[in-house]
């Protein structure tokens, strides 16, 4: 029989003491584990023994993970050039079942480094429902509806989903979504905290200096660094899926950096990354 969920009463920026700093996150935590930023094996290694340690600790994270690197390096095999419009991936029919395999794939490989995991696509039993956002972007969707049953009874039996940015229509055809969009839209479901794991430390005022981290944007203040240029490319669906997951039902979300350990940790002493407010 699965276990009953309790979600964290406590907000994501916390006080903490103690040499184990991990055992203060939030519980129910969801994380989304882009791309760019698992490509480093020992890197890697670290990010997922803090999701192991979470786990480990009573109700397992749900983890998204995107596969940038992963993809490109299958289209360019397979001769298809990659394009972006607005940090988003324009994915045609012909490019879509690499798409799903590279990603299908690299979802397996981080469950078998877990554990204690089951990887997942929106394939499956229906998990993600999504419908599509604009034709010129081709095969690629925006969720609208989440099986969170499903991933309560995973994390209930004490395993880790680790789930891909695939989701399928209302006919059941696959479509790519933004793997942070999928994290925003699982967040929001569940009603838990949603770290966006990255390649960079959080929203930087100049992204040439890493040191530049911005701790925390408005809405507002998101749209205005938009328009303006500051908030650019691949940053942007992470900030709107930020904003979305937080205004639909997400306690918290933060955009930190997922090229180390114990930055989930770093995340909860209010240290790390860029948290994005209503």
């Amino acid at each position: 029989m699965a276990r009953r969920l309790a979600r964290p009463a406590v907000t994501l920026v916390l006080d903490m003491t103690g040499a184990n700093a991990v055992a203060n996150v939030p519980a129910g935590l969801v994380v989304k584990y882009g791309g760019n930023a698992m490509t480093d094996p020992i890197e890697r290694h670290a990010v997922l023994a803090d999701v192991r340690e979470l786990a480990a600790r009573g109700t397992p994270p749900v983890l998204v993970h995107g596969g940038g690197p992963a993809i490109a390096a299958e289209l360019a095999a397979a001769g298809i050039a990659s394009r972006f419009e607005r940090g988003l991936r324009v994915t045609t029919p012909e490019s879509l079942p690499v798409v799903e395999r590279a990603i299908t794939l690299l979802g397996k490989r981080l469950a078998g480094e877990l554990g204690d995991a089951v990887a997942l696509t929106g394939r499956d039993a229906r998990l993600l429902i999504a419908e599509r956002v604009d034709p010129a972007l081709g095969e690629v969707g925006t969720v609208r509806q989440v099986r969170a049953s499903l991933l309560q009874l995973l994390q209930g039996a004490g395993l880790v989903p680790v789930v891909a940015c695939l989701a399928v229509d209302v006919d059941g055809s696959p479509l790519n979504v933004n793997a942070d969009d999928v994290a925003g839209a699982v967040a929001a479901a569940l009603g838990l905290h949603c770290v966006f794991l990255t390649n960079v430390p959080g929203v930087l005022d100049d992204v040439r200096d890493p040191g530049s981290r911005i701790p925390s944007l408005s809405r507002a203040q998101v749209a205005e660094r938009i328009a303006d240029g500051r908030i650019a490319g691949g940053m942007i669906p992470k900030v709107e899926a930020a904003l979305a997951a937080v205004a639909r039902g997400a306690p918290a979300a933060v955009i930190a950096d997922g090229r180390m350990g114990g930055e989930l940790a770093r995340v909860a002493e209010g240290r790390a990354g860029t948290r994005l407010l209503p």
